[in-house]
């Protein structure tokens, strides 16, 4: 189950990421496939639908804590610049600044009033002493002119303190302001830590959730211990079928126990717009497989939807093919079959892939001038996959046929469970809804998963 779901998004990878349309297949040689959900629920669980769009609610649960703590942090950032640069309104530090000013310049004409009362103060007091001998006295108008200095002085003494005070209590209040304002930017960091605090937990909360729908296992790895090779013509008339090769290789250094893979085909639409809301490019092709172990062309369905190759010997691999049946109203244009795989051994370990193989071809027009007779559609018979087994053909399953020889071409190494059934029209639920979400998801996450 936990890889089933990992190798859903691998589809969606391979047919929602706009670059497919126009690179080739080695563009895809670093893509990571994320987790997907596409099992296949057992009676009591819910169907394909439903399944995903519980993945897709998931999913946007994560991205949408994700965002909260970004902005969060922008928030923060924003906070923190604004304490280094007092930045605590233009209002506030202007008056602030005005107050301080004016309480400067009140109390310059303080201490300035001050020093006038005491020189006048000096000055009627020599002025009243008792003449020396010889010295004329102070006349009247002296006395009267010098007290008056001194009554004058000390008026304006109490006029500088009173201004001095009034400017004092306005620059008093200018200075609470300006602390408070920054006192309560600080109190916008403490509020939105307690907010990141709650969105970490959040995001943590979404993100287990995922993972445990996803059913991922931290002993699952992404290695390339299987590595796949599907090849194919490079040009199918619409009508007609088409066989390709695909190789699943051990190259691990050791037996692998339990080994499947996974084959899709879509065609390339020219509007995926369109096809995002709505229509459905796997409904003009069929895919079918065929091995040593399973001599009919078993369609893969929603019932039978995974290649089982069973155990592989360490070097061996297993040869199957695929044979892609094109509807006669497909859109001529591009299309691309996909492929990749997975393993689980009995000791729990299990591997998912870092690359996967895909084959691109084009799709061409079947009408000519004549009438041509209707294709024949091939018989098929729904085998259920048989069991793998062991032995034989040094070691490989009974699937299809082993060989020394490494594998050519666009190998992809991969990861799977006992089952990994991943069908077309779930693989497709997964690459038409949320796929490109997920890998938007997953290609950010480079910078976080």
């Amino acid at each position: 189950m936990k890889i089933r779901r990992i190798l859903a998004t691998a589809v969606a990878a391979a047919v929602t990421t706009p670059v497919v349309f126009l690179s080739a297949a080695p563009a895809f040689a670093d893509t990571k496939p994320a987790p997907a959900s596409t099992q296949k629920p057992a009676a009591d669980e819910d169907g394909p639908d439903e399944d995903f769009a519980e993945y897709e609610k998931l999913i946007a649960a994560v991205e949408k804590a994700e965002a909260k703590i970004k902005a969060l942090d922008a928030e923060r950032d924003g906070v923190e610049k604004k304490i280094a640069a007092d930045d605590i309104g233009q209002a506030v530090k202007t008056e602030r600044a005005e107050a301080q000013k004016a309480l400067d310049a009140a109390t310059a004409a303080k201490t300035a009033a001050d020093e006038t009362l005491a020189k006048a103060e000096a000055a009627l007091k020599k002025l009243l002493e008792t003449p020396a001998d010889g010295q004329t006295p102070p006349t009247e108008q002296q006395k009267a002119d010098a007290e008056k200095a001194v009554a004058d002085a000390k008026k304006a003494v109490e006029a500088a303190d009173a201004a001095k005070g009034a400017a004092k209590v306005r620059n008093d209040a200018a200075v609470k302001a300006a602390t408070d304002a920054m006192v309560e930017l600080f109190r916008q960091l403490g509020r939105i830590d307690e907010k990141l605090k709650t969105a970490k937990e959040e995001l943590a909360a979404a993100e287990k959730a995922l993972e445990e729908f996803e059913g991922t296992d931290p002993e699952c790895k992404e290695d390339r211990s299987v590595l796949v090779d599907l090849t194919g013509p490079k040009k199918i008339t619409a009508g007609t079928s088409a066989v390709f090769s695909l190789s699943i290789k051990n190259n691990s250094q050791r037996t692998l126990d339990s080994v499947n893979a996974l084959a899709f085909a879509t065609n390339l639409p020219d509007d995926w717009e369109d096809v995002l809301e709505g229509e459905k490019p796997e409904q003009f092709i069929t895919v079918e497989w065929t091995g040593a172990g399973n001599p009919h062309w078993s369609p893969i369905t929603e019932e039978f939807d995974s290649i089982e190759v069973g155990s592989l010997a360490r070097g061996k691999k297993a040869d199957v093919k695929l044979r892609l049946t094109l509807d006669p109203k497909i859109p001529v244009g591009k299309g691309v079959a996909f492929s990749t795989g997975a393993y689980e051994n009995n000791d729990g370990s299990c591997g998912i892939s870092e690359q996967y193989s895909n084959a691109y071809f084009d799709i061409v027009s079947g009408k000519t001038d004549k009438p041509q007779p209707k294709p024949t559609p091939s018989k098929t018979t729904a085998t259920p996959t048989p069991a793998p087994t062991s032995g034989g053909n040094g070691n490989t399953n009974q699937q299809g046929g082993s060989s020394n020889t490494p594998v050519k071409g666009s190998l992809a190494a991969t990861g799977a469970n006992d089952t990994l059934p991943l069908g077309l029209a779930a693989a497709a639920a997964v690459a038409l809804g949320a796929g490109a979400l997920v890998v938007a998801r997953r290609r950010k996450a480079d910078g976080t998963a």
